[in-house]
């Protein structure tokens, strides 16, 4: 790990380093198998010992770490069966309601959308992948927000929390990442003409990257 990190003054700080560190494991530049200390990342951190130990707990309890005794946290592996598993309820869940969607988004929420669309592409071209990953989770979640059920948007955002996209660090590389950013101004494009069923298929194959692309692996 090189050069200091340096965290938003938003959030608590066990929140900042567990939004920082899950990034950071999610897309894969910290690895299946890779060690992390408290006092190594405290250091790269600039904080004290406690929220970064408080915040590698919870992300043991997410499943992204597996304590290692009187050596610190070992980034667990995925396998293609959960990722798998998890776009497969995702696209269950996600899809469908955009043929509701199709036709009735307001305004103020296609101007909202059509800026977060933005944001992920321009991430995703620069390899910002903290503001790639929260760009694309405010889309996904504030355009779902609008059927009505918050049961709904509550489910999604605890599978997007599990969901590991361990190939995004490779894609920075080639243009496939900010190929599969463009989908979603796509899809607004298409919600906005009432395409329902395009929007529908679209989701479908967007979330399908969670198994195959942005998990570096093939697509059929």
């Amino acid at each position: 790990m090189s050069g200091t990190m340096r965290l938003p003054e938003v959030q608590s700080l066990r929140e900042q380093v567990e939004k920082t560190l899950a990034s950071r494991i999610v897309t894969g530049e910290f690895g299946p198998g890779m060690v992390l200390t408290v006092p190594t990342l405290a250091a790269d951190f600039g904080v004290s010992a406690t929220p970064v130990r408080e915040a590698m707990l919870n992300l043991a309890r997410r499943g992204f770490l597996a304590p290692i005794r009187n050596r610190g946290f070992r980034v667990t592996d995925v396998s293609v069966d959960e990722l798998r598993e998890l776009g497969e309820v995702r696209r269950l869940l996600e899809a469908p309601p955009m043929r509701t969607l199709a036709g009735a988004l307001p305004q103020t929420l296609v101007t909202r959308l059509r800026a977060l669309a933005d944001q992920i592409v321009e991430s995703a071209r620069d390899g910002r992948f903290e503001d790639y990953l929260a760009a694309d989770t405010d889309f996904h979640l504030e355009l779902l927000e609008q059927a009505g059920n918050k049961r709904l948007v509550a489910v999604v955002r605890e599978l997007r929390q599990q969901t590991r996209l361990v190939g995004l660090v490779n894609l920075a590389e080639s243009d496939e990442l900010v190929a599969s950013s463009l989908e979603h101004g796509a899809l607004v494009d298409l919600l906005v003409a009432g395409d329902g069923a395009g929007a529908e298929e679209l989701m479908s194959r967007h979330i399908g990257h969670v198994a195959g692309l942005w998990s570096g692996r093939d697509e059929d």
